[in-house]
């Protein structure tokens, strides 16, 4: 009999033994974990664990994303949990006292550029460590639509929400939430005169008391406002906001967790957690009786325990050998690639971002993270990729960029790979960042000028000529934008992520993928977001898109007035012989009117909706040198009329437009004229000019985020948004 077998005999034993060790009385203890600020010095050991993408910087707990640049601001769920649970009661007799706790925090809930604040944030005990998956929107981190309202969630949460969902009284009030986001009890805090959110960009800070009374279980929550985060804590309050009675026996796990989670929708905002301090009185064993326990357990016939350690050491190193000859296959095929830069070794990529440090945060995306670091022995910066998802982004992204050279991409200088596994690509660092970041992020710094827009235009049209016709694989990037084109120190365009390019073989004119549509809202091309398909054309229609969003200072999926986007607000100006209204106010009369011309024509010809009429790239870098002129664009935008309508399209249509949820309303098209029957494109019932919003997504399907539109002048406030 071998190791692994006897193990299996013998381990029963092992257990019958532990029954047999007597019961252990248990006595109350009171445990106070106190955090008066937040960094990598007061996390020591990860006492607190945080799932992604929440995060600890700032000097807070920010529970969802805190970049007010980034992509990823907007459909999001986050928690951040005391790593080690606590014993909230003993054995199964109903009479026995339960836990009591006591939990004091500051919070600063933030709006990002007067945005429509969303969805909130929560003080949580639960039952594990974990984040449920598709916890975003109304689900605040807590649930999904799958598990809310299942008495399996063993949670409960104090949740301070911000926004007004279908079963909530208004968009500003507390409640108290048990295995649902859908509260037992709320109370609305406007007739208390507060208010979560602060107006405008007011930050506003509250001191939050929670407090749970064992005895006469009872929960009661209480709220206090602070002028600035560093004023100590003010004295608690006389009165509570919130009362209810709670039986925590039965609903939460006997040892559970405590902690924050918050989330965001289209609406979004930051949810912070600046200092913390929380006191459970809980249940231990008696430490001499527990003596005695271990005494017991160390008496367990040795051979038990040999076998045991025998099968675990067996697995431990069939496990290594197993993930060594992975990493050496994983060597081996980087090292075979044609034109692949050399390697990094790891330590020194560790060196070069300080252990991968939060504040050197540059980005993070559906496949990783990426940080800025210096490699000192180099004089170099760089960019350091880190891919979260393993193999195959990893290689997708390498496969398309290894033999890419041209002065308008970003450079790619080098690989690691680890002992451990981790897949990382090293880039040469673009000290002015993503253009979006010029264009739309802070709303002090200087615009960009009219040069420097029309340069930049002019390199990510080569950039994507030598994509589709100087490379020897013909590439479609499928997901062209302003914050993957980054600039260079002298603020030429380098076209760069390549996490969703994909190269076409020869006879193929198309790249359909299996599992969706990847890419982001606005600058997807109409038949894309039908078929699948990403083209040469779809590329195109995205270059369309960013031309419009240079030279207007408004993102693609900008509302206006009764238009959908901004190519259909362009186009209208078209029509109206004022194209020039287009033009980003912000350069006031400083371009050159007929350049400004031909380019917002170039970009409705590169936005028309059938891919057949849009120029190729060929032709856009001639007319941006002025060789050729313009298409002819004509006055209304064509509709999209698929090729096919078969049943299988028209369900895919009717899963497209339900799928995203922009609330879009079918459009009557004259076939004969290929004239819209309203002037509304769109919408049947034109909106004025108060009922305007901005959507955007960072993946397809997120839905829409409401933005601010200046009524006087019909045109967004584009300098001051947020995220695209």
């Amino acid at each position: 009999m071998g190791l692994a077998a006897t193990s299996v005999v013998l381990i029963p034993h092992l257990v019958s033994l532990f029954a047999a060790v007597p019961p252990v009385t248990a006595k109350l203890k009171t445990t106070n974990v106190r955090f008066d600020y937040f960094n990598d010095t007061s996390n020591p050991g990860k006492v607190l664990h945080v799932n992604s993408p929440a995060t600890i910087h700032n000097d807070a707990l920010q529970v969802t994303m805190d970049s007010v640049n980034s992509d990823a601001l907007t459909d999001q769920a986050g928690r951040i949990l005391y790593n080690s649970p606590f014993k909230l009661w003993e054995g199964q007799n109903d009479t026995d006292r339960v836990a009591s706790f006591n939990a004091s925090f500051l919070v600063n809930i933030y709006r990002v550029d007067n945005s429509t604040p969303g969805e909130g944030l929560t003080f949580m005990v639960a039952p594990d460590l974990d984040l449920p998956p598709s916890s975003y929107g109304e689900f605040l981190g807590l649930t999904n639509s799958t598990t809310d309202g299942d008495n399996a969630n063993r949670l409960i949460a104090v949740e301070l929400d911000t926004f007004k969902e279908d079963f909530d009284p208004d968009s500003n009030h507390v409640g108290l939430n048990i295995n649902s986001v859908r509260s037992n009890i709320t109370r609305s805090l406007t007739p208390l005169g507060f208010q979560l959110v602060g107006e405008g960009k007011t930050a506003n800070f509250f001191n939050v008391w929670v407090q749970y009374d064992g005895i006469k279980k009872v929960i009661e929550v209480y709220l206090a406002p602070q002028t600035y985060k560093t004023d100590p804590t003010p004295p608690i309050p006389a009165n509570p906001i919130l009362t209810s009675n709670l039986e925590l026996r039965g609903v939460v796990n006997q040892n559970s967790y405590f902690g924050f989670s918050a989330s965001t929708s289209n609406a979004t905002q930051l949810n912070c957690v600046l200092r913390w301090n929380l006191t459970v009185q809980h249940y231990v064993n008696d430490e001499k009786q527990e003596l005695v326990r271990i005494g017991l357990t160390v008496g367990i016939p040795a051979v038990v325990l040999l076998s045991a350690a025998a099968v675990v050491l067996v697995h431990y190193f069939r496990k290594k050998m197993s993930l060594l000859r992975s990493n050496q296959q994983i060597t081996r095929r980087m090292k075979s690639l044609p034109g692949m830069p050399g390697a990094f070794q790891y330590k020194d990529l560790q060196k070069a971002t300080n252990n991968f440090d939060e504040k050197g945060l540059l980005g993070r995306g559906g496949c990783g993270e990426v940080f800025k670091g210096y490699i000192a022995n180099e004089d170099l910066e760089v960019a350091v990729k880190v891919f979260l998802k393993g193999q195959d982004d990893f290689f997708s992204e390498l496969t398309i960029i290894n033999q890419l050279r041209h002065r308008h991409l970003v450079p790619l200088l080098g690989w690691c790979h680890d002992k451990h596994g981790k897949l990382l690509l090293v880039y040469e660092y673009m000290p002015n960042g993503s253009l979006d970041k010029h264009l739309f992020g802070d709303t002090n710094s200087k615009p960009l000028s009219w040069d420097r827009r029309d340069k930049i235009i002019s390199g990510v049209a080569s950039a994507l000529h030598y994509l589709h016709n100087d490379f020897k694989s013909r590439v479609v990037h499928r997901d062209l934008k302003a914050s993957n084109i980054m600039l260079d120190s002298n603020f030429d365009a380098r076209l760069g992520d390549f996490g969703l390019a994909r190269a076409l073989e020869t006879e193929k004119t198309s790249y359909i993928e299996a599992e969706g549509v990847p890419g982001t809202m606005g600058y997807m091309a109409p038949e894309y977001l039908y078929t699948g398909k990403a083209t040469e054309q779809s590329d195109v229609y995205a270059f369309g898109a960013v031309l419009l969003e240079v030279i207007c200072g408004c993102r693609p999926g900008t509302q206006i007035g009764e238009y959908n986007s901004l190519v259909d607000w362009v186009w209208s100006l078209h029509r109206e012989g004022r194209l020039l209204k287009a033009v980003d106010r912000r350069l006031k009369k400083n371009y050159p009117v007929e350049k400004a011309r031909t380019l917002l024509l170039l970009g409705l010809a590169c936005s028309h909706s059938r891919a057949s009429e849009r120029p190729k790239t060929q032709e856009i870098v001639q007319i941006l040198l002025g060789l050729v002129p313009v298409p002819h664009v004509p006055s209304f935008k064509p509709p999209f009329v698929p090729a096919v309508f078969s049943p299988e399209s028209l369900n895919s249509m009717m899963f497209f437009t339900s799928h995203v949820g922009s609330g879009l309303t079918p459009l009557a098209i004259d076939l004969e004229t290929q004239r819209p029957y309203s002037d509304s494109f769109g919408n049947g019932s034109p909106a004025t000019t108060d009922d305007t919003t901005f959507f955007t997504s960072p993946d397809y399907g997120s839905g829409w985020t409401p933005m601010a539109i200046n009524p006087e002048i019909q045109r967004p406030n584009c300098d001051s948004f947020s995220n695209g």
